[in-house]
């Protein structure tokens, strides 16, 4: 077949369709009742179960592990390659707005479709399941404690109109339920960081971790919401994995199309996490500059990159090998976590990057092995941004077959005939300035 008849498979047209299978199973497994209970300082939701326990999907079924059996938990996930946890946030939702509740639905449908799913994998992959919200500590850890409140507060006011504005000079929206959902997807990060974690300990080589979460989060400064996102997912993960794991040196990276602003503030002046983003040039929010490289005793572990309008695979190639690989080897991490975002994508509506299926394809292998040779493979990634439904589910399922070691199937995807020159002689002159900037 030539390549430019390859066409990407016809699940996305029917995507609604396909995914409400999905959401009801997520909904039947992570049932939880929207008002929160204080117990000690930590918010739980109620639940339909007795106990709360952790679950794994096995075949087809579920395998029930409590809390307390850290045994069995351990057992299984030695055998994982990948495990992830889902937190869709179906009540946080924006008529038209890009930022839908679709996004996460349509990459579980998607996994199912592409058998990247337990149910065809058996323990090889692991949906983590029924684990605990964030705590308001955790969130505290990288937010003000005014800015926390005052979205629990919110929330009177969103139920009675039904939707609010958080940001007041962008598109950050809030429901209902947004402070709780937004307190799930965070600890659905963390469960992730234990059970990577709690895996290095047994294995040599622990499954990737992958939070499908909304959400987003790279864009929340620590004084409030912007662009999108609520709370800094990825900043609370790498605090809690320091904090709760002695985790000390963090690596994050951010190839989101948009600079991950939030994230490089929280750590703007830290030495012991590296913030690297990749990011289009000129594209919101205007941060992410060259010269922006950490302040204080942080100066130097801060890294942006803006790339020229036009960079696809071959400029991410080179950034990864000139930039990404020697600045974590000089670091030496205890844990990678990563800020992906699917927005680079050459069919993503929000920005002119042309990154393909394959690139992230690359891009989750290489991080993969960049964690395996770094940090005993301890490695989470975060959704971020990515609002074309056909390109993030495709891309984010060929990062699962990326993480499991399989051959990339983003020729049935890509079309190669939509793509253009990249500008190499800019991009270049990006890359070398950057070299230099860092001492590369």
């Amino acid at each position: 077949m030539e390549l430019q008849r390859l066409r990407p498979p016809s699940f996305a047209g029917n995507v609604l369709s396909l995914m409400k299978h999905h959401v009801s199973k997520w909904e039947n497994h992570n049932q939880f009742d929207l008002r929160p209970k204080l117990l000690g300082r930590r918010l739980f939701w109620k639940q339909p179960m007795l106990e709360r326990r952790t679950f794994f999907r096995s075949n087809g079924g579920l395998i029930y592990c409590s809390y307390s059996s850290e045994k069995d938990q351990n057992l299984q996930l030695s055998d994982a390659r990948v495990i992830y946890s889902v937190a869709p946030a179906m009540g946080h939702n924006k008529e038209s707005h890009p930022e839908s509740h679709l996004r996460v639905p349509a990459i579980v449908s998607a996994l199912e479709k592409m058998e990247l799913t337990s149910k065809f994998r058996g323990s090889e992959i692991i949906e983590l399941q029924n684990f605990k919200p964030a705590s308001v500590d955790d969130i505290a850890s990288v937010h003000a404690r005014a800015y926390v409140s005052g979205l629990e507060k919110a929330m009177d006011r969103a139920s009675q109109q039904g939707i609010i504005f958080i940001e007041g000079s962008g598109p950050t929206y809030a429901t209902a339920t947004t402070f709780q959902e937004s307190l799930f997807a965070a600890g659905a990060g963390i469960a992730l960081i234990d059970s990577v974690v709690a895996a290095s300990k047994i294995h040599p080589d622990p499954p990737m971790g992958f939070a499908l979460i909304r959400p987003p989060g790279h864009h929340a400064i620590p004084k409030g919401p912007m662009g999108f996102c609520v709370f800094g997912n990825v900043a609370i993960a790498a605090r809690y994995a320091q904090r709760v794991h002695g985790l000390k040196r963090v690596f994050i990276i951010d190839f989101d199309v948009h600079h991950g602003n939030g994230t490089n503030d929280a750590f703007y002046d830290d030495p012991d996490i590296f913030f690297l983003s990749t990011h289009q040039d000129g594209s919101y929010p205007g941060t992410g500059k060259f010269d922006e490289v950490g302040h204080g005793d942080g100066e130097g572990t801060t890294l942006n990159l803006p790339l020229p309008g036009g960079s696809g695979d071959i400029t991410m190639r080179t950034v990864f090998d000139e930039v990404i690989v020697p600045c974590a080897q000089r670091f030496k991490p205890d844990i990678i976590l990563v800020s992906a975002g699917y927005d680079a994508h050459v069919l993503d509506p929000l920005a002119s990057l042309q990154f393909t299926t394959g690139t992230y394809y690359m891009l989750a292998a290489n991080i993969k092995q960049l964690a395996e040779d770094l940090c005993g493979g301890r490695c989470v990634f975060f959704l971020e941004g990515g609002y074309n439904l056909n390109s993030l589910s495709y891309s984010v399922a060929d990062s699962f077959r990326a993480f499991l070691g399989e051959p990339s199937k983003a020729l049935e995807f890509d079309n190669p005939d939509i793509l253009y020159e990249e500008p190499s002689a800019k991009v270049k002159q990006a890359i070398q300035r950057i070299k230099h900037i860092h001492s590369l």
